[in-house]
């Protein structure tokens, strides 16, 4: 695997469109990356990027408009799963300063009679920009079918039928999520962009950013800068699946840093996708990840549980 980013990098398309001997080195490959190091750089991943280059734009336009404006769009009570979070308002789980951010969040929209059309709150739309709404849409979309080729991936490695994951993953709570850094213009108090933080869900998915910053700590290393070089997107296992998998999958330790003060006037804006199982899906670690070496090392929890005392910790729920 070639490491052009600080992370090692795999093609999606060997497991999608090759034969069985390409597809079980991508299995190899993924399970490898996300056993040692967690994160992941992924070409060919079909997710277009006439579309990614939408969100991005019209993603600026949303952040460019004045506080009021924006405002609008903060559910007060939501928990920020829906529309706007303003400035600061999230912050790590070891941390009580707000990450020196911004987003808007979009998620789950389920056909009329689903059995799941009644758990999630309705997605918040621009009224400002009536595009972003087809936009956000056919995003979601193109993550999911992508994040559930990596899952199939996933449970090969770890001795599961390709297909176990997607029943929890079907309707299930992702997140798609536009975060904008805006430039620093004055001394932070002790912030940076995001603290060094894990994640809560099964993987995400990250498209690119208008910056640098992104820096992740395996364990037993120091901090390294990860970059997606050209179209490729980084990968990287959440909590969620870290749990599942009894720490055989590691969620590891990342942030984004600020730039050096004389690039304080540098916004960045990056994408990701962070994909949820469905509420009801049993984290108990699955029975062949424990071992005399490895005994149990979590509670059993449901994914939905797991999501509420997470976004209590970071500040969003009440």
């Amino acid at each position: 695997m070639a490491s052009t980013t600080g992370i090692p990098q795999v093609d999606l398309s060997k497991f999608v469109d090759g034969n069985a001997a390409m597809q079980a080195e991508f299995v190899q490959e993924l399970g490898k990356a996300f056993s040692e190091i967690g994160f992941v750089s992924v070409t060919n991943h079909g997710i277009p990027l006439d579309l990614v280059n939408k969100f991005f734009k019209l993603s600026e336009q949303f952040f460019a408009m004045d506080l009021e404006k924006k405002s609008k769009y903060e559910v007060k009570g939501g928990a920020g799963q829906r529309g706007y979070t303003s400035f600061g308002r999230e912050h790590a789980k070891q941390s009580n300063v707000g990450d020196l951010k911004e987003f808007y969040q979009f998620g789950q929209e389920l056909p009329a009679g689903h059995e799941l059309e009644a758990d999630y709150p309705e997605n918040i739309y621009v009224d400002e920009l009536p595009e972003y709404k087809t936009v956000a849409r056919d995003l979601y979309s193109a993550f999911e079918k992508s994040g559930g080729y990596l899952l199939e991936a996933i449970a090969l490695y770890l001795g599961l039928r390709y297909d176990y994951f997607d029943k929890h993953i079907e309707g299930g709570n992702s997140i798609l999520r536009a975060i904008h850094y805006p430039p620093i213009t004055s001394e932070p108090k002790s912030a940076i962009r995001a603290e060094e933080h894990e994640d809560i869900n099964l993987i995400t998915l990250l498209f690119g950013a208008s910056a640098d910053g992104l820096q992740v700590r395996p364990l037993g290393h120091d901090w390294t800068d990860v970059k997606a070089m050209g179209d490729s997107i980084v990968i990287n296992v959440g909590d969620m699946l870290q749990r599942l998998t009894n720490n055989l999958l590691q969620s590891t330790t990342h942030r984004v840093v600020n730039p050096p003060r004389e690039l304080w006037n540098t916004p960045r804006i990056s994408i990701p996708f962070f994909l949820h199982p469905r509420s009801d899906m049993d984290l108990s670690c699955l029975a062949d990840c424990i071992t005399a070496e490895n005994p149990i090392q979590y509670e059993s929890i449901t994914a939905g549980e797991y999501l509420d005392e997470r976004l209590r910790e970071i500040g969003l729920k009440k």
